[in-house]
């Protein structure tokens, strides 16, 4: 293993490692951004470039199938090969792939930039993430660190529609991808001087067979949840991809379990921090991905606001998401997290709750509370979360367990969209039956009744009045729908706040030592808190318990 000066455990980080973590939030904020500005352009770039719909749809999900994939992979690679290099080596190829995309000359060339994209974004997310266990061994600074990382992932992620709604006014559409290249540029430069490198001292081999069954497990899966959630329902292929999705993670699974230097090692599961974390990431990524699918809507569709507009929207919850990312690593000092991530929850919940109230006519007022309250509930959770995640498994572990918990939240956003998102696509369809206004053809009605875009389509095509009608209808159905996934994403948070006072209750205040007496923290009776992550933090000197 090799750090830089300055780093050795214990030691509190100075200007040089708080300077180094600007230099990491710069391609974390790029990374989400990414995700979220493509949507604003699709139109644009769909007209130009005579792009079918199933194109646009592989420019838009490719990048993010590839994230997901490889995500298990790269957090690995990253302990083998050295953290920092595979680091710079994703952001040269980040940012190369990101000329690529803007200057792509067809549907296909700009398919595979997006598909470069997802690969060098893959290498980008864990690699930020573990290099904070190295530059921060302060338990106190490195909660804070993990605020700063995860307020510059979520605020990219907020920022995205409001940056591609601006670039698009003023720019042509390659210029959203054009972003990425002078950050990637100053990551180049300022990452060699600034981040330290840490590397497994005996390093094995990456196993190729673990990283195709990897591939051929999340791939399927994740496809096949984002088709369900875009026909409505379940259909051969999706179902098939389902299947083989599951088939091949079994096949993952076992072999890792054989392996002696596995490609994710599974023990970590065993570990009590680790595991409910995970869960509570995963399961909030549901509620989080529901929430801006309905959001965004409401915005552009029930009140009509340009995408610029709709974008500066989500600048109110961007700033409680900011705001909250800052305060809740500080109050985690004196507050037990699980405390203070049910508390949160609470608030979260309340913001949806309100949303059950949301109606055509209720403005925006209610809307932007309700989200403003939404993103300063459900940061704590995640902040606090992806801190006991890095923080309970060993220094060599770090980028496997940073993968782990990201590859996560990937999967829940998708199912979100899958389960949620198809909830509401039915509350939707169920209303909009009754309330479909005399006059419309059979075959339009069927239309509008299957989705809210087809309705405002339609519409569109009906003489003024008539179409007028349909509108409100489908405003109100809408409506509906957003209503019900309120109510269950409130009830959803309600049982992650159960989940994490019942699995994390030993956890103590970031800096403390946990008191789990009873070592019931990992499986065998080892309780596991030496690698605990408000210990005195030893884990680059000893492997943690029950770890290979």
């Amino acid at each position: 293993m090799s750090t830089a000066p300055g780093t050795k455990p214990g030691e509190r980080a100075g200007l040089r490692e708080w300077i180094g973590l600007a230099v990491l939030a710069l391609p974390t904020i790029l990374i989400a951004l990414d995700l979220t500005v493509l949507y604003m352009a699709l139109p644009h770039l769909g007209a130009d470039l005579g792009a079918s719909n199933t194109q646009m749809l592989w420019m838009t999900d490719i990048y993010g199938f590839m994230v997901a994939g490889l995500l298990i992979t790269m957090g690995t690679l990253g302990d083998r090969i050295g953290r920092r290099r595979l680091l710079l080596l994703g952001a040269a190829a980040f940012g190369a792939a990101s000329v690529l995309a803007a200057y792509s000359t067809s549907p296909e060339m700009l398919i595979g930039s997006r598909m470069l994209l997802g690969i060098a974004g893959a290498t980008l997310m864990p690699s930020t993430l573990s290099l904070l266990s190295n530059m921060f061994k302060d338990p106190k600074q490195r909660s804070m660190a993990v605020g700063v990382w995860m307020m510059s992932f979520a605020g990219g992620g907020m920022l995205g529609p409001a940056v591609g709604g601006f670039m698009l006014e003023h720019f042509w559409w390659g210029s959203v991808f054009l972003l990425g290249v002078p950050v990637m540029l100053l990551l180049l430069g300022a990452g060699r001087i600034l981040l330290p490198e840490y590397r497994n001292e005996a390093p094995a081999r990456v196993d190729l067979i673990s990283v195709a069954l990897s591939l051929g497990a999340i791939l399927p899966f994740v496809f096949g949840i984002k088709e369900i959630a875009k026909n409505g329902g379940v259909t051969g292929g999706p179902a098939a991809a389902l299947v083989v999705g599951v088939v091949v993670g079994v096949l993952f699974v076992r072999r890792q379990t054989r392996l002696a230097d596995p490609l994710l090692d599974l023990s970590m599961f065993r570990i009590r921090r680790f595991s409910g974390a995970v869960i509570g990431l995963t399961l909030a990524a549901l509620t989080l991905s529901s929430f801006g699918l309905f959001f965004t809507q409401y915005l552009q569709l029930v009140e009509g606001l340009s995408p610029l507009r709709a974008g500066l929207w989500f600048l109110p919850m961007g700033a409680a998401v900011i705001a909250s990312s800052f305060v809740a690593p500080l109050l985690a000092r004196r507050i037990r997290p699980p405390l203070l991530i049910t508390a949160a929850l609470a608030i979260a919940a309340g913001g949806l709750g309100s949303l059950t109230q949301l109606g055509v006519e209720s403005g925006l007022t209610l809307l932007i509370t309700g989200s403003v309250l939404f993103g300063i509930g459900i940061i704590p959770l995640q902040v606090l979360s992806v801190d006991l995640v890095v923080g309970s498994v060993p220094l060599d572990k770090t980028g496997s367990a940073s993968a782990t918990s990201e590859t996560g939240g990937e999967f829940g956003m998708a199912m979100g969209i899958a389960t949620l998102g198809t909830v509401g696509t039915a509350a939707y369809s169920s209303r909009m039956e009754g309330i479909i206004p005399a006059g419309i053809p059979d075959d339009v009605a069927s239309s509008a009744q299957d989705s809210f875009a087809n309705a405002f389509a339609a519409a569109a095509e009906l003489p003024s009045a008539l179409g007028a009608q349909l509108v409100a209808s489908a405003n109100e159905a809408f409506v509906w729908g957003f209503n019900v996934v309120a109510a269950l994403s409130a009830a959803l948070l309600g049982g992650i706040a159960v989940m994490v006072m019942t699995v994390l209750r030993h956890v103590r205040p970031v800096g403390e030592t946990d008191d789990d007496p009873a070592g019931a923290d990992a499986e065998g009776g080892n309780d596991g808190t030496d690698d605990g992550p408000n210990d005195d933090d030893t884990r680059g000197l000893a492997p943690a318990p029950n770890l290979t």
